[in-house]
């Protein structure tokens, strides 16, 4: 399944499975049976459904959402080996500390949103009618050392259009880790529809909108005095790449 596959249910109770899924992250097999008030006999049969339509994968024990983003690719420095792959729900607390280090230490308050929003739903990926999210993590030994993120709007008037996040530790950076990460959301944006990828930093992150305006994204708008960083209004500078 891809995230931009609208979801169809042949009964009431693949649609019980699925949202708990979608909302839990990884439950275990057994958690999700108890949850969702379906038969033990349906409840095999539907789940067998789901997971042939590729809505959801069995993984030891788990379920999880069955999310296609693409597979791993590795690259080669002089100094570092790194691998560029689709986030997975074990990746939660390693991600989380990730965005977290990186923002803790710069200003990205979209950023730090995100910790926020995953620490409250504790889960990585979602895919339901609303709305869906979807990471690429940079991983070194399967240490996550970066992130980028797509947040895509499933309403019909706002599809073509998702929100970018982007950070990296800062002892990986110079790599070439950060353009892999950004390439590969925009790579994924582009190949299914997408034509237009925004995101939005306090002017205070110079490094950041360096970073975007040399990979060719665009200033659209400046929001005057936008945040408030301790005692100071600092100005939101809106970025967008256009396909």
């Amino acid at each position: 399944m891809t995230v931009l596959e609208p979801l169809a249910f042949e009964t009431e109770s693949d649609r019980r499975i699925y949202q708990f899924v979608d909302r839990h992250g990884a439950p275990a097999l057994d958690e999700v049976r108890d949850a969702v008030d379906v038969p033990d006999d349906e409840f095999d049969e539907r789940l067998d459904y789901l997971q042939d339509r590729g809505y959801v994968e069995r993984q030891d024990g788990t379920v999880e959402l069955g999310v296609d983003a693409g597979a791993e690719r590795e690259y080669e420095t002089p100094d570092v080996t790194y691998v560029v792959r689709p986030a997975r729900e074990e990746d939660f607390e390693s991600l989380v500390d990730t965005i977290r280090t990186v923002t803790d230490r710069q200003t990205y308050v979209i950023g730090e949103n995100l910790v926020e929003e995953l620490q409250y739903e504790n889960t990585v990926t979602r895919h339901n009618t609303v709305w869906s999210r979807l990471f690429f993590v940079a991983t070194v030994d399967d240490y996550i050392v970066g992130w980028s993120h797509l947040t895509l709007p499933q309403t019909e008037k706002l599809q073509g259009t998702a929100e970018l996040t982007l950070g990296v530790r800062r002892d990986y950076r110079g790599y070439g880790i950060g353009e892999r990460l950004l390439n590969r959301a925009l790579d994924w944006a582009e190949a299914h529809g997408y034509w237009k990828v925004y995101n939005s930093l306090a002017r205070t992150n110079g490094n950041a909108i360096t970073f975007l305006e040399r990979h060719g994204w665009e200033r659209e708008a400046v929001r005057k005095k936008h945040y408030l960083l301790g005692e100071k209004r600092v100005d939101e500078v809106m970025l967008a790449y256009t396909f």
